[in-house]
């Protein structure tokens, strides 16, 4: 059961009317998904937005290796709305269905890229250890350079951060849904 449903509209406070306007102005779309919950905290709701506006549309990682990121950290979160949203954009960025499914089911998937790869291993132990190696983050700069690492960080950070908010909200996973993420077992 959602227990941060979304606010009716005469219920909301002056700020979060204003924030609901404001992200609405700059996405083009009503709040929705982990900014439902977010809206409690209006500035944090659009600060989280634009951050969310950057690493999807501005940072220099390739769209398939952000969208691939975003599918590790939402099963690392068991998150199934950041999946079900993100799940067919990363197959229509070049995923690989396998690689898909093999995150899904909570394996190591056996046909990744070079690229994803690299994203992968960095993304895991950043999620699992708390730190990245030097020779993985020397192999990341080298792909992807300082900024793509500290993209790629922030993708990590940021999507746990809306997991963790929709994980919190128990948030519905929206009318649908292509992709269902399914429960890890154990």
């Amino acid at each position: 059961m959602d227990r941060l449903p979304a606010i009716p509209s005469d219920r909301l406070t002056p700020a979060q009317a204003e924030a609901a306007a404001a992200f609405e102005a700059e996405r083009g779309v009503p709040v929705f998904g982990p900014f439902v919950p977010l809206l409690r905290s209006p500035e944090l709701m659009l600060c989280a937005s634009r951050m969310g506006l950057y690493l999807r549309y501005g940072s220099v990682l390739p769209l398939r290796i952000s969208e691939f990121t975003i599918l590790i950290v939402a099963r690392a979160w068991s998150q199934p709305v950041e999946w079900a949203i993100h799940q067919p954009i990363a197959l229509k960025a070049g995923v690989a269905p396998e690689t898909a499914q093999a995150l899904a089911e909570g394996r190591r998937p056996d046909t990744m890229s070079a690229d994803e790869t690299l994203a992968y291993d960095f993304s895991s132990e950043l999620t699992h250890n708390r730190a990245v190696s030097d020779a993985t983050y020397a192999a990341a700069v080298a792909r992807f350079g300082e900024q793509g690492v500290i993209d790629l960080t922030g993708i990590n950070g940021y999507y746990a951060l809306l997991a963790m908010t929709m994980n919190v909200g128990r948030t519905a996973v929206p009318e649908g849904a292509s992709a269902p993420l399914p429960p890890l077992v154990g």
